[in-house]
C-alpha cells in the first residue's frame, strides 16, 4: 500500500459514522500503521458511549501504535479520551457530540511527513483479527 492509498482510505472517515458502511478492517489497519510510520508521533482521541468502550479502544490502538497505555480513570456516560504520547498522559471528560470512533492525529516535524488527523475510525479496529 502506498502513502496516497493509505490517506485515501483514511480520509473517507472524516466526520462520518464508521458503522454506517461495510469496512475492510485489514486495509484500514494497514493504512493507519503506514501513516503512523510516516509521522513522528500520533495523538489519539476517542469518542465512545462508555468509558469501558473508550478505554478498550484506547488500549488496542496504543498497543498497535507501540505506545504504553496510561492509567485512565473511568467516568459515567458518553466520553472523550485524549492521549498524548509526548507526555504519556491521557485525559477523559464527558462528551456531548454525536460522533463515535477514534481520531488519530499524525504529527511530523518535517514537511514530507504525515501531518493530518484521520477519523472517526472504528473503535474496534485493532480488536479484530
Amino acid at each position: 500500500m502506498t502513502r496516497s492509498e493509505a490517506e485515501t482510505i483514511l480520509r473517507q472517515f472524516i466526520c462520518t459514522d464508521p458503522s454506517a458502511q461495510p469496512l475492510d478492517y485489514a486495509a484500514i489497519r494497514e493504512a493507519v500503521l503506514l501513516v503512523a510510520d510516516l509521522s513522528d508521533y500520533q495523538i489519539v482521541g476517542i469518542c465512545a458511549e462508555t468509558a469501558e468502550e473508550g478505554l478498550r479502544a484506547l488500549s488496542s490502538y496504543l498497543k498497535a501504535l507501540d505506545y504504553e497505555a496510561p492509567e485512565t480513570r473511568s467516568i459515567a456516560g458518553v466520553i472523550y479520551i485524549k492521549f498524548n504520547p509526548l507526555t504519556g498522559r491521557s485525559h477523559i471528560e464527558p462528551y456531548t457530540g454525536e460522533h463515535r470512533g477514534v481520531l488519530v492525529s499524525c504529527q511530523s516535524a518535517y514537511d514530507d511527513g504525515v501531518n493530518e488527523t484521520f477519523g472517526h475510525l472504528p473503535l474496534d479496529l485493532f480488536e479484530q483479527n
